[in-house]
């Protein structure tokens, strides 16, 4: 429970921003994914996204048609498919990064810079324990 409360308190920091660009939390999880690994194919980015592979259909068709993101068949095997950020996707992430950085600066100066940074090493820490190795 603490877990859940902590990610509802962070996340309302950043609705307000998300909401007036009208993109759903799930739609920035995709954003943010494709922008930091680039192109993946519909399962992985939904595990990395933390999305069910079913909510990831309907989130990717609404964000093509807003082009955000771009689908490309995989060369040989046209049953695969790539998603990649497109442009417009790309400007926005820039649009809302000094948003986002005052969001995570104010965090941060609420607890302090050593104990910020010791919970996201201890956060990143569960998440490795807990991700199957490859």
């Amino acid at each position: 429970m603490a877990l859940l409360r902590a990610r509802e308190m962070i996340m309302a920091h950043f609705r307000p921003m998300l909401a007036r660009h009208d993109i759903t939390e799930q739609q920035w999880r995709v954003l943010r994914v494709l922008a930091e690994t680039g192109p993946l194919e519909a399962t992985e980015l939904a595990n990395r996204a933390s999305i069910l592979p079913p909510s990831l259909t309907r989130i990717i068709r609404a964000m093509e048609e807003r082009e955000f993101i771009i689908r490309n068949k995989v060369k040989d095997d046209g049953r695969r498919a790539l998603l990649a950020i497109s442009l417009a996707g790309v400007a926005l992430i820039e649009e809302l990064a000094p948003e986002r950085a005052a969001i995570y600066d104010a965090i941060e100066k609420r607890y302090g810079a050593e104990q910020y940074e010791h919970l996201l090493d201890m956060l990143e820490s569960l998440i490795r324990s807990e991700t199957p190795s490859e």
